[in-house]
């Protein structure tokens, strides 16, 4: 038995993932059959001078994917000798928006059967995160993750002290990123992200020419809630403004008390203020996209039908092309590019 089983000490794969690999690709050609008796922790570090802490790792993985089991007083033998044996991946988001699941949908169905895809919502809280990582950190092939955090006061943090040494503990060959880039990550990992901050400024430069005729632009940037935005985005905007000498205001919403003037552009982050907004210019003496434009976060086709201008960013794309990598054994970090689609309301 233990002469099926290698591990290559130049490797850069983790010597825990050797074991459960050399294992599994064993039970998959026949060389270790249903009911054959696994080298003891004890042998299996002995042999190959290792720490009883990687054996036992790996034995852990191999139990909660079923592929082992353990008789008690007798030891570990093999369970299953299925050669469908598909590797695992635990897909952590940050919540179940329908973006989310865009990249989510789009890399299931790219990675295709060749994986087993678990999703996992932390709602942007810390221990709920850690929770999930501590629970299933040995029972995972990779680690897709979406990586965006609320402090006690509400506000986005793209990580704590605490995630970043949780994802660093994780192997980063098995590491993926989506979504907002962490540059506190060591390592060598698959980042497929985008960027706040110059995502907005590019595209409004694009749509520059429609978007100066507008004497002020209101950025309607909710700073306190419970699945926070990036405040890079709020950077972003603030730097355009300056760059290009435009008069600006933040506000944290739309209310009944938002007064509306001649040429004025709003960029909404949360549909609810689009709806406002849009509602507003209705039941006043101005015309959308004329007196009062609107420019909204990411597209969907209700704001395609109703000519809503947007920034967005192709999650499906996203989401493909992370589990491409995965699929291709590379490693490469990846910035999705911002879409500007002009429409009727700019």
């Amino acid at each position: 038995m233990v002469d099926f089983i290698k591990v290559d000490t130049t490797s850069m794969v983790p010597k825990y993932m050797q074991i459960i690999d050399s294992i599994i690709n064993n039970i998959t050609t026949g060389n270790i059959k249903i009911g054959d008796k696994i080298p003891s922790i004890n042998k299996l570090s002995k042999d190959f001078y290792l720490s009883r802490d990687t054996v036992e790792r790996a034995y852990s993985v191999l139990k909660k994917q079923k592929v082992l089991v353990s008789v008690h007083g007798k030891g570990t033998y093999v369970a299953q000798n299925q050669i469908t044996f598909k590797p695992n991946i635990l897909f952590l988001v940050n919540k179940l928006s329908l973006f989310k699941m865009e990249v989510y949908n789009a890399f299931v169905k790219e990675v295709g059967d060749n994986f087993h895809v678990d999703l996992h919502s932390y709602h942007c809280d810390e221990s709920l995160f850690l929770e999930l990582i501590n629970k299933h950190k040995t029972a995972y092939n990779y680690y897709a993750i979406i990586p965006h955090f609320r402090t006690d006061n509400l506000l986005h943090k793209t990580s704590t002290d605490k995630v970043l040494k949780a994802i660093n503990e994780l192997p980063k060959d098995n590491l993926v990123i989506l979504d907002n880039k962490e540059t506190e990550i060591s390592g060598d990992f698959i980042e497929v992200t985008q960027d706040f901050e110059q995502d907005i400024i590019a595209a409004l430069q694009i749509g520059i020419d429609k978007v100066s005729k507008y004497k002020k632009i209101h950025l309607v940037y909710p700073k306190a809630t419970f699945y926070p935005y990036p405040s890079k985005i709020l950077t972003g905007f603030k730097k355009f403004c300056v760059q290009n000498n435009f008069e600006f205001e933040i506000l944290e919403e739309i209310t009944d008390q938002t007064e509306i003037n001649n040429n004025s552009l709003f960029i909404t982050i949360e549909d609810d203020d689009l709806v406002k907004i849009v509602n507003k210019v209705k039941r006043s003496s101005f015309t959308l996209g004329k007196e009062i434009g609107v420019i909204s976060y990411n597209d969907n086709p209700l704001k395609q039908l109703l000519g809503i201008t947007v920034i967005t960013t192709n999650f499906l794309s996203m989401g493909k092309e992370a589990a491409q990598l995965i699929l291709q054994k590379k490693k490469e970090k990846i910035k999705i590019p911002v879409n500007f689609i002009d429409r009727a309301s700019l």
